[in-house]
């Protein structure tokens, strides 16, 4: 098996990651986004031209991060959505008030 090789590293960034990619008119769910790498993986999405939904436990931290976002990004259709990923039911929750009643 030949090994993967790329310019990014331990230390390389999201965002230096994501630079030069369009994904305008592409969705990115990002779990965990309420804090630590979420939130800047979020943010490079965003960035990048996604649009983001911020599925998270507490709502109240996702809101707070998605301003975040938006006030650093100039992107203001980031959304925040309750998710509990060992409760099957939210999941199911997420994925209908996304629109996605079936999978790909």
């Amino acid at each position: 098996m030949a090994l993967i090789k790329t310019r990014f590293g331990f230390r390389s960034t999201a965002a230096e990651v994501a630079a030069g990619i369009d994904l305008t008119g592409k969705r990115a769910i990002v779990t965990g986004a309420s804090s630590g790498i979420g939130i800047e993986t979020a943010r490079a999405l965003a960035g990048a031209g996604a649009q983001v939904t911020l599925a998270v436990r507490n709502t109240h931290a996702g809101s707070t991060m998605a301003a975040d976002i938006a006030a650093t990004t100039g992107r203001h259709d980031i959304t925040v959505a309750a998710l509990e990923l060992t409760e099957p039911a939210s999941v199911a929750r997420v994925r209908v008030n996304l629109g996605r009643t079936s999978r790909p």
